[in-house]
């Protein structure tokens, strides 16, 4: 995150865009959720089972949905939530394989549900509210990100591994690979914030679930990976339930557009919105 803040200060200084200020209580608040959430989700990962790992990931969309029905009244029909039913069901069907819970990694998991779900829910709404694009968002946020991640990152890594960054033997491979996988996670963090802006959270983990899809399908193509029926047949599941979802929802936000343009033209028109008899009676008391 360091990187990409510095990154987009020099973009910043080269007018590849127009930074924009935004208040700064709810910009902090924002950073920090994002990076302790990256922080619960290694922990989830360090404290548990792959497998309960990934249920803790196929989590998120049911929670976030939840969220966002509750506190900020968006509809979800009931064909997307079927949609995304299934797609939930293939993917666990395809990636989940042994469950080993114990108290403290489900608690981990738990904190990385919630804390992933709100930063992606806000990743959208803030930058509506303050009518800021993804680029300025990211901008504004990444520097406070990289603060947090460097106070919370060697505590996580101390607690997980039992050494931090600096006591690690570094070659010049690691340094290289190390710089790669920095300026990768420029796009990553772009794309992330973009597509977050333009559709909302749930499309967001709909598109992380397929490129789960995909890869598993490259290594069973491509790498000749072992693959049985399960995994073939949750991907097959997964992938319908994706294109399930993508047609209802769709269909949703064509009818919210279209309610919303009728709202629009009755404010324009009062006299549209009046009932019929109002104008009869009215002309009936005419000479």
């Amino acid at each position: 995150m360091a990187v990409t803040a510095a990154f987009l200060h020099l973009a910043r200084m080269m007018r590849w865009f127009e930074a924009k200020s935004m208040e700064l209580r709810p910009l902090i608040i924002f950073s920090t959720i994002s990076s302790i959430s990256i922080g619960f989700l290694n922990l989830s990962l360090g404290m548990n089972s792959v497998g309960f790992y990934q249920m803790t990931k196929l989590a998120i969309i049911p929670c976030t949905v939840t969220m966002q029905s509750i506190y900020y009244g968006k509809r979800f029909s009931f064909m997307v939530k079927l949609a995304l039913g299934v797609l939930l069901g293939g993917v666990g069907v395809a990636t989940v394989t042994d469950l080993q819970l114990n108290f403290m990694g489900s608690l981990m998991s738990l904190f990385a549900v919630i804390t992933t779900c709100v930063s992606q829910i806000w990743t959208n709404t803030l930058q509506k509210r303050f009518s800021v694009s993804s680029t300025q968002l990211l901008y504004n946020s990444a520097p406070y990100q990289a603060l947090t991640m460097l106070i919370v990152g060697p505590v996580l890594d101390k607690a997980l591994t039992g050494d931090t960054v600096l006591d690690f033997d570094y070659n010049t491979t690691v340094v290289i690979f190390a710089t790669l996988s920095c300026l990768i996670a420029i796009s990553v963090n772009f794309s992330t914030f973009l597509v977050i802006g333009k559709c909302d959270a749930v499309t967001y983990q709909v598109l992380g679930h397929l490129k789960t899809m995909l890869v598993l399908g490259f290594g069973f193509v491509v790498l000749g990976s072992p693959a049985n029926w399960r995994n073939i047949g949750g991907i097959g599941i997964a992938l319908v339930g994706m294109v399930a979802y993508a047609h209802y929802d769709s269909v949703d936000q064509a009818q919210q557009k279209l309610q919303s343009s009728k709202v629009a033209e009755n404010k324009e028109d009062p006299e549209q919105g009046k009932p019929l008899l109002a104008h009869e009676q009215l002309s009936a008391r005419k000479p």
